[in-house]
């Protein structure tokens, strides 16, 4: 081979990646630490941090990264499809994951989130939010070796794995919080703590509190330290000091370390509360923007096949800037959840009515087309009301009542109301109230499989979960399935036996993998079988739909009926039209009326027919429309 055709080693391989990045480093770090004398000492440890990751590398993910370069699309196309479980609740660990991997081959999934896996603090530890080391797998599931291996399982078969990185906290037992109790000042300096109340008190004028009910206030006093120590969520989670630059060099390694693992996406856990700043609520600041740029920087720099996922769930207005905005655009994050999709979908179930969810998705602005949102229907959290006053009366609705009408139904209180759930952490001085439910329980399935229920309400709650998922995977991005789902499991009513859960209602949507209803999916006729035969083939039809690329712009349209989403994706891969009934009676609506603009046949994907311009829906029916020419 010519000198001049041979392939750069190694080494010039990163030189070249680093000059090409150089910039994106550190231009975002000259903005967060410029006013520091030491700014380009920064410069060099976030330099240093980046080869020394480059060198330990494994070959196998170097070559994932090459690959990856070639197909930057990866995570965007249509085939892709993510599924969500705790490892021990799936199947005991991860060995047990590993040996589980052909069920989710066999539902068509594609990527696999698994929950917290690193270790947290013993006893309580927010579900696994409380991070007590960066570098070791919570023993109760396994080892870091356990982890490389299931990496490596779901490589060989063309899937990605998800891990989360808590990138605004740590626990208090964390060994820098440890030091930092120990008085010692490098350490402490990795925290926000205080001798008094001055300070405290000033922050806490403008802060919000995230769990009222268990957690009031954003402070912890330590008696042994005698100090304040900033504590957003719990006493035991200890928010991390991000002016110190050695705080940021520190997480950047973590993200690092998680890639070389073998971590395809990154979840960076409340990234929305990394920067403070007196006076405001202390999320989504403009620093926290550049924490995610340098974090993107270099990980590009070292592990290409590794992306990053905002887990920011927020005001409308604030989501879409995770991806970057400005001169920043696709320089974030690119994969953020779409938590006001997944909002506005229980609400036009129960409404009835499409016009909130049609209103404040086209609110919304276009994501840059490199990137793509996370869609889903239920997760780990509970749901919180994220409707804003603003977007409730753009279709009529006072948002108070509104999020209090959501909040009653969905805990099964108002009448007439198809839903099991339970209200989380109610908030007596805003009102607010979150709910936790699984997506089957929340959509009818536990109360219609009850004595008092009936073969009528267990159609229709099957065809609620079916048309949730339907509605998911024809939206745009990533779709998710969370576990159990996939098999219609309900709330697990015994949820408080277990101590370290007995406060937090939020584990009855936890519950543990019924395998053995989940063998049921293979007998006609069955619940598990209905839901997962119709998650297989929504996967199976999404999959070979072009148009369902993440990069397929889409708009909500007017069909003429408010009973109606109405879903029209159009790009230069063509167009879908998607029309979703959400209320169980039986209609036809004109595909002219609105701007779809089609006034000859459609074919329904997922059924094969031919439409005309009429097209029929029946209760809680969907339908993924193409132009038949």
């Amino acid at each position: 081979m010519p000198k001049s055709a041979e392939l750069p080693t190694s080494t010039d391989l990163f030189k070249i990646r680093r000059a090409a990045l150089a910039k994106e480093v550190i231009a975002p770090l000259r903005k967060l630490y410029g006013e520091r004398d030491d700014v380009d000492e920064v410069i060099d440890l976030m330099f240093e941090v980046a080869a020394k990751a480059w060198g330990e590398r494994p070959q196998a993910l170097r070559e994932l990264d090459e690959a990856r370069l070639t197909h930057p699309d990866w995570f965007q196309r249509p085939d892709q499809l993510g599924y969500v479980c705790y490892a021990d609740r799936f199947d005991g660990g991860l060995d047990g994951v590993r040996s589980r991997l052909d069920h989710l081959a066999e539902l068509g999934v594609t990527t696999l989130h698994v929950m917290p896996v690193l270790e947290p603090r013993q006893g309580p530890n927010d579900g696994g939010y409380a991070v007590a080391s960066y570098r070791r797998v919570d023993p109760r599931l396994g080892t870091m070796d356990d982890l490389r291996g299931l990496a490596s399982d779901l490589h060989e078969r063309g899937m990605s794995l998800v891990c989360d990185l808590v990138c605004n906290h740590t626990a208090a037992e964390h060994p820098w919080a440890r030091k930092a109790r120990d008085g010692k000042k490098k350490y402490r300096d990795y925290y926000w703590m205080y001798p008094d109340r001055e300070m405290p008190d000033a922050w806490e004028g403008s802060l919000p509190e995230v769990f009222p009910d268990w957690a009031p206030g954003n402070f912890t006093w330590l008696p042994d330290a005698e100090q304040w120590v900033w504590t957003t969520f719990n006493e035991y989670q200890w928010d991390l000091n991000y002016t110190n630059p050695r705080v940021l060099a520190e997480m950047v390694a973590n993200v690092c370390f998680l890639a070389n693992v073998g971590v395809d996406i990154i979840r960076l856990d409340a990234v929305a509360f990394m920067w403070k700043r007196l006076g405001t609520t202390c999320q989504n600041q403009p620093e926290a923007h550049l924490i995610v740029e340098v974090m993107r920087a270099v990980l590009r720099m070292v592990a290409p096949a590794s992306i990053l996922l905002a887990e920011a769930i927020v005001a409308p207005e604030d989501l879409v800037p995770w991806f970057g905005r400005g001169e920043s655009t696709g320089k974030e994050c690119q994969l953020a959840y779409h938590n006001v999709f997944m909002v506005t979908l229980w609400s036009a179930l129960a409404e009835h009515d499409a016009r909130l969810m049609s209103s404040v998705l086209n609110r919304m602005p276009q994501i840059p087309s490199s990137a793509s949102w996370l869609t889903y229907a239920r997760l780990h959290d509970d749901i919180g009301w994220a409707i804003t006053d603003q977007d409730a009366a753009a279709v009529g609705l006072d948002g108070f009542a509104h999020r209090a009408f959501l909040s009653d139904f969905y805990s099964g209180g108002f009448p007439g109301s198809f839903a099991v759930g339970e209200v989380f952490q109610s908030n007596p001085r805003t009102g607010d109230r979150r709910i936790s439910g699984t997506l089957a329980s929340l959509a009818g399935l536990e109360r219609a499989l009850a004595p008092s229920g009936s073969s009528t309400l267990v159609e229709h709650a099957i065809r609620r979960i079916l048309l949730v998922h339907s509605l998911v995977f024809a939206f745009g991005g990533l779709p998710l399935i969370n576990s159990g789902d996939e098999i219609g499991m309900l709330n697990d009513h015994a949820w408080a036996d277990e101590p370290s859960h007995a406060d937090d209602n939020r584990w009855m949507h936890r519950p543990v993998m019924d395998w053995d209803a989940a063998a049921r999916r293979h007998t006609p006729g069955t619940v598990e079988a209905r839901i997962f035969e119709g998650l297989q083939h929504l996967a199976a039809v999404r999959s070979t739909v072009h148009e369902f690329h993440a990069d397929t712009p889409g708009t909500a349209l007017d069909v003429g009926n408010s009973k109606v989403f109405a879903w029209h994706r159009s790009g230069p891969r063509g167009r879908i039209l998607v029309l979703a009934n959400v209320t169980d009676e039986d209609f036809s609506v004109d595909t002219m009326h609105g701007g779809a603009g089609h006034d000859g046949e459609w074919i329904d994907l997922l059924t094969g027919e031919k439409q005309g311009r009429i097209v029929r829906l029946d209760a809680y029916m969907t339908r993924w429309l193409r132009p038949a020419e």
